[in-house]
């Protein structure tokens, strides 16, 4: 048990993720036996043109509510905003987080690199971004308590009703207990913390606010469903939430797999799968991808005006490329690999290979799309670590992925988009700066769960696209069935290859170890210019040996004292595989008084980097939302 907690502590939350993930496509599968694209591509015909304009409206609103959301967090701060620049954060730190979903590029992060460029200290920053998610949470459980009160059969789980409803209580119960001791008190201590609480006016504006976006954004969706008998609004509203809560409980981006399979489950009573389908399909056109597109501009848009003179120094600037950007590179790499894998999982049909060198040099390009899309999605991992090989290596796999587009007669936006991207990869090359190899790179949980979330939803598509042609009640008898064409089993082959690979490197041993600061270590330190390390307990060393950092550990933080020591190339080292050291023991890095060689760096792993009030011209990097009180009592 000593040993099996460790494991759940690290690896819980992903497992629990892919269990949900299976879980979804056991569902898909179940509710697409007999489903084809022809039937969703008439479900998505028959939306009527008012619904789609009374859907992008609602869009339009949910994201202005959401502007709210960070407008009273700047209030609750001490520093109002105008309700312009809460709206820019907002949007920009909830549409990139939802659809990329990498660490790096979380609303924390992108919101703290707004704020700070605005002025707002590390304390306000954190606070806003306290204030949002808690008010998320408010209103998830306001409209989850009042939907099982009123609407308990949303829940299929075969209990009697007053049982259902009475679920509902305590989840009103945490609201309510929240906003009465907005009354009754100006501070609580919270987990050794001391959290200011907002006054009742702002707690019940938090409430109300987010249980109206929550409405909200579900009202997007249900205006896209056809009419079905029994279907309200508020039924519906429960079956969102339930599928939203699945999501997020996941981890994946945008809930890819598991929110779509919790909605099909919920509406399978209701509704066929092809007018589902083709309403979630166009949801997510409005709620994900347009915003992905518009919320990557604007913030593009925002880190070029604070270079000054921009224009005259865009070319520096994009050989270099900011801390923040390349994760969003490293999103796009990822979405081409989704999309080549989407289109190696359809039909062999008439394409400029086919007319050239007939059916078997077609049905052949159908493989490498697989391939080309799978190993996007690893070099993805690899652009995350800042590799030099995966930068190279993406760069080739983008120009195949255009050139397999154009030979398949793809509309000319599918294969100019890979060209875009490789454009874009193609000035950053300063921005990979790490020599290491791939498979010495310990897999993140990040990194697997939206790795085989396309991976899933490709093998669904594949199955969904060829329903005609194969026979069997379950997947697996799809794809041996003798009926399986090529390109079936290829997907479904490459979606196995992937996730086996994925989830041996997620639970292998990370391979990296500290050592403890013996005489021996401190000699080897002295010798690369540290000669005393203060309150330091142990030492990493660079993956050459050529570099090392001595650190201590503080609770849920091991903090390094300075800059490694030793050669410049692998004390870069040193700190990426502190980085991963901490995250295979669920702690967080943070390194004090550090100078300003390696603050690229350390900003690259995720950390913000703080000037040092107590040390002029020295910095702090950390987690600043959580972990900036304790160095500074440090």
């Amino acid at each position: 048990m000593r040993r099996l907690w460790p494991f759940l502590r690290r690896h819980g939350a992903t497992l629990f993720g892919l269990l949900l993930l299976l879980g979804a496509i056991w569902v898909v599968q179940r509710e697409f036996r007999n489903l084809s694209f022809a039937d969703v591509r008439a479900a998505m015909l028959a939306i009527p043109l008012s619904a789609l304009w009374l859907a992008g409206g609602l869009t339009v609103t949910a994201f202005a509510v959401l502007g709210l959301y960070d407008w009273l967090g700047a209030r609750y701060a001490g520093r109002p905003s105008s309700f312009g620049r809460a709206l820019f954060a907002s949007f920009c730190g909830y549409t990139l987080a939802h659809n990329i979903g990498f660490a790096a590029v979380s609303g924390a992060a992108v919101r703290y690199r707004l704020y700070s460029a605005w002025g707002y200290s590390p304390l306000e920053i954190g606070k806003i971004i306290g204030f949002t998610s808690l008010t998320f949470g408010l209103g998830g459980l306001a409209l989850g308590g009042a939907v099982l009160l009123f609407e308990p059969e949303v829940l299929p789980w075969g209990l009697p009703s007053w049982v259902l409803q009475l679920l509902g209580v305590p989840m009103l119960a945490v609201v309510a207990a929240y906003i009465l001791l907005s009354r009754l008190k100006r501070s609580v201590r919270l987990f050794g913390h001391q959290v200011d609480m907002p006054g009742v006016r702002l707690a019940l504006a938090q409430t109300l606010l987010a249980a109206g976006d929550l409405a909200i954004t579900a009202g997007i969706f249900f205006v896209l469903l056809p009419p079905a008998p029994g279907l309200t609004f508020l039924h519906f509203v429960g079956i969102y939430l339930a599928a939203y809560a699945a999501g997020i409980a996941a981890h994946v981006p945008g809930g890819l797999g598991v929110f779509d399979g919790a909605i099909l489950l919920g509406l399978s009573p209701h509704l066929g799968a092809a007018e589902v389908v083709g309403a979630l399909l166009a949801f997510r056109l409005y709620y994900y991808i347009v915003p992905l597109f518009l919320a990557g501009g604007m913030f593009g848009g925002f880190e070029l005006s604070q270079r000054g003179d921009w224009l005259s120094r865009f070319g520096a600037w994009a050989r270099g490329a900011l801390a923040l950007e390349v994760p969003a590179m490293t999103g796009l790499v990822a979405v081409m690999g989704a999309v080549m894998i989407l289109l190696g999982s359809l039909p062999v049909d008439v394409t400029a290979l086919k007319r050239w060198a007939g059916y078997e040099a077609a049905l052949a390009s159908q493989f490498a799309a697989s391939v080309v899309g799978s190993l996007l999605l690893v070099m993805a991992f690899g652009l995350s670590r800042r590799l030099t090989i995966a930068w190279a290596g993406a760069l080739l796999l983008l120009l195949n992925g255009a050139f397999i587009a154009w030979l398949r007669d793809e509309a000319w936006w599918t294969w100019g988009g890979f060209l875009l991207v490789a454009a874009l990869l193609g000035t950053m090359r300063l921005a990979f700066y790490r020599p290491s190899r791939l498979r010495r790179e310990p897999l993140s949980n990040e990194i697997l769960l939206p790795l085989a979330a396309a991976s899933l939803c490709g093998a669904a598509l594949a199955v969904i696209a060829n329903a005609d042609e194969v026979q069997g009640d379950f997947w697996w008898e799809v794809v041996i069935g003798s009926t399986a064409p090529p390109q079936l089993r290829f997907a479904v082959g490459i979606t196995a290859l992937l996730l086996l690979v994925g989830v041996v490197r997620l639970l292998r041993p990370a391979g990296i170890a500290a050592e403890p600061l013996s005489p021996e270590a401190r000699a080897r330190l002295a010798a690369l210019g540290t000669p005393n390390p203060e309150r330091a307990e142990a030492v990493l060393w660079g993956e050459a040996g050529r570099a090392g950092l001595a650190f201590r550990r503080h609770g849920r933080v091991w903090v390094a004292q300075g800059d490694p020591v030793g050669e410049s190339r692998d004390a870069i080292s040193a700190i990426w595989r502190f980085r991963d050291l901490c995250e295979r023991q669920g702690v967080r890095p943070a390194f004090l008084d550090v100078g300003e060689a390696y603050l690229r760096v350390y900003a690259d792993t995720g950390l913000q980097t703080l000037a040092d009030p107590a040390r002029p011209g020295r910095f702090m990097a950390c987690d600043a939302g959580r972990d900036l009180g304790v160095l500074r009592e440090l």
